[in-house]
């Protein structure tokens, strides 16, 4: 659907063909017009699908909306508010916002996050304000200091929403959601509604229209996925030096699991002369900043990342998404391979993986309801058995055992054993 047929102001509509988009996405020309309506939505959404332009543009809109009102005052505080998990994240938001808000006379939007000084941020927070993006952290603290307004809040967005609850952040986002206004529209982006993300939808939001565009199972068609056993750590590093050598490496975002893995592995791959840097939670905004422009104008090659930090990192050229280190869960693994095969282009997600990672391997495999196929580099081709996929055993008559739940206790002959260890029965 082209966007001069999805009801958005002419203004809006001029910025986007700026930004040099002609046709929505499919979340887009779903997800827009009950958003300009003022529906409440809950909308899942892969990776690099455009869902930011999808809640961004009905957000601009009504900021657009007031602006013609001359009859309403300025109101103190932000109009709309949008939550998100992590600061790059929403770095990536503000700047869409601003890109798109290009042409809106007079546009103000602040970023509220952790881990950069104070006193910017309560200049940005005095007076009327349109937008504000922020972590869940962070803005709490300007509103327990009396500095953050919400009381005149009209659209309230949860970007990511079950990774802000995987951070510990549902009491943060039912404290914000109870400061605002309950008349207000509030639009959640999620990649699963179930468990404690569909309980906190029925909490916040009021008859809200639902919109899957895609699950976790889909095909990924613009992204080749490989698996690569690896021996032993040797073994994997001979693989990883191997593939960051290709030709069609343009630049490549390689996951680990931990902060320390990034910092070792980014000076591993320094001293054989890439052009790389680390980017984790655990270091100064200022340098994970300097980091982000360095990968979006090419000056850096290779990332090496964690998880939470590479969430919303948006390069069309990264090419390579290497999962050096394995997810903790399998959802990850998709955000992870979202990096490449963006706006339009081809890409290539490895796995390096150990025996010991075999069982995660499968958990991945049965999430995407995918096989990761599996591949060898001439000359390192692993000396041990590939492991065998796990077969769920098989009832008689062809029906499958149901997984025990976790923490299940069994009481065999009198005794009660359990995750403890064995103890007297009762």
């Amino acid at each position: 659907m082209s966007f001069e047929n999805l009801n958005l102001h002419a203004n809006l509509t001029r910025a986007v063909q700026d930004a040099g988009y002609a046709t929505a996405t499919e979340v887009q020309s779903r997800a827009i017009p009950p958003g300009l309506e003022g529906h409440d939505l809950m909308v899942s959404s892969s990776t690099g699908s455009g869902k930011t332009a999808s809640f961004v543009l009905p957000a601009l809109q009504r900021v657009l909306n007031a602006r013609a009102d001359t009859s309403k005052p300025r109101v103190q505080g932000p109009r709309v508010v949008i939550l998100t998990p992590t600061r790059e994240l929403a770095m990536q938001v503000a700047k869409a916002t601003v890109d798109y808000g290009r042409h809106v006379p007079g546009l103000r939007v602040a970023t509220i996050v952790g881990g950069v000084p104070y006193g910017a941020q309560l200049k940005a927070l005095r007076g009327p304000l349109d937008v504000l993006i922020a972590t869940p952290g962070r803005l709490i603290d300007h509103m327990e200091s009396g500095r953050a307004i919400m009381s005149n809040v009209e659209i309230l967005v949860l970007d990511e929403a079950d990774r802000m609850l995987d951070m510990g952040f549902i009491d943060p986002i039912h404290h914000i959601a109870k400061a605002t206004p309950q008349t207000r529209q509030t639009m959640m982006y999620s990649a699963t509604f179930a468990g404690h993300v569909g309980r906190l939808a029925q909490d916040l939001l009021r008859d809200p229209q639902r919109i899957d565009i895609a699950s976790h199972t889909e095909k990924h068609a613009d992204i080749e996925q490989r698996l690569h056993w690896a021996d032993d750590q040797t073994h994997k590093n001979a693989l990883l030096d191997h593939i960051l050598t290709e030709r069609s490496m343009e630049q490549a975002l390689v996951f680990t699991s931990t902060q320390r893995d990034a910092d070792w592995l980014a000076d591993r791959l320094a001293d054989m002369g890439h052009r790389v840097a680390s980017l984790h939670g655990g270091m100064p905004q200022g340098r994970r900043t300097r980091v982000l422009q360095g990968l979006r104008s090419r000056d850096l090659r290779v990332l090496v990342a964690t998880d939470v930090a590479a969430r919303g990192i948006d390069v069309p050229t990264i090419s390579h998404v290497i999962n050096y280190g394995l997810p903790m869960k399998a959802e990850d693994y998709v955000h992870r391979i979202g990096r490449t095969g963006r706006a339009g282009r081809s890409g290539l997600a490895v796995t390096l993986a150990e025996r010991r990672d075999a069982q995660m391997v499968n958990r991945i495999q049965h999430f995407t309801t995918q096989r990761i196929p599996a591949a060898t580099i001439e000359g390192l081709e692993p000396k041990r058995v590939e492991p065998k996929p796990f077969a769920r055993p098989e009832r008689p008559g062809g029906k499958t055992f149901a997984p025990r739940p976790f923490g299940k206790t069994f009481k065999p002959a009198g005794k009660t054993f359990s995750k403890a260890g064995p103890r007297p029965a009762r």
